[in-house]
């Protein structure tokens, strides 16, 4: 099995190991093994949608699904941090010698206001 379908649930419960779960899936616990498993997740509304969800689909599409969804969130949380770092202020430079610029003018122009008026 692709070592990336098991991270679908990763910030998940940590009991949980994701191999158990797509094992429970493809049929491959014992009894007991279910019965832990499903008191497991019975504490998780989450985790309990997520399994019956993935139930839902046929066995050979439980793999390209969850490869599908990875990929599809490192796609999305990639262009996420591009536009973060899009919006992230490189250098300022510029900004600080405008600001310097302007403060000066204003002095300047107060100055010369404070002379005006004295005369």
């Amino acid at each position: 099995m692709n070592k990336d379908l098991l991270n679908i649930l990763s910030q998940g419960n940590k009991e949980i190991r994701n191999q158990d779960i797509m094992n429970y899936l493809s049929d491959k616990l014992t009894g007991e093994q279910k019965h832990e498993l499903e008191a497991a997740m019975a504490d998780s509304g989450m985790m309990d949608d997520a399994l019956e969800g993935l139930a839902a689909l046929k066995n050979s599409d439980i793999d390209v699904t969850v490869d599908h969804v990875n990929s599809y969130l490192k796609k999305y949380l990639e262009k996420k941090k591009a536009s973060r770092k899009k919006r992230k202020i490189k250098d300022m430079q510029w900004q600080y010698v405008a600001i310097a610029l302007l403060l000066v003018v204003t002095l300047i122009a107060f100055i010369l206001i404070l002379k005006h008026m004295e005369s």
